[in-house]
């Protein structure tokens, strides 16, 4: 059977999203492409230290349990821009 984004939302939801929101962070999916789901972590589950363990421990287990057919599912790490933009005044001491 193939997963379609409404169904892993919905697997998101129920099982995922209320452990993240203790923790006041939040998963979006990017993208869903040849049985491969990358996702985001936001909130303050952003950046964090343990961002890739729970990515493999909650999100992804949860995920393959319930679809089989996602061979993977892939953390997509961003920097904030804003972040970005005040190391470099930093750096060029304009802070």
């Amino acid at each position: 059977m193939e997963a379609t984004i409404q169904q892993i939302e919905a697997v998101l939801d129920a099982n995922v999203r209320p452990a993240l929101a203790e923790h006041h962070g939040n998963v979006m999916i990017h993208s869903l492409e040849d049985h491969i789901l990358k996702v985001r972590l936001t909130g303050k589950c952003s950046g964090c230290p343990a961002a890739h363990s729970t990515n493999e421990e909650l999100i992804t287990a949860e995920i393959r349990t319930a679809f089989p057919s996602i061979l993977d599912v892939i953390l997509i790490e961003e920097i904030n821009p804003e972040l970005t933009l005040m190391a470099h005044k930093i750096l060029n001491h304009q802070i």
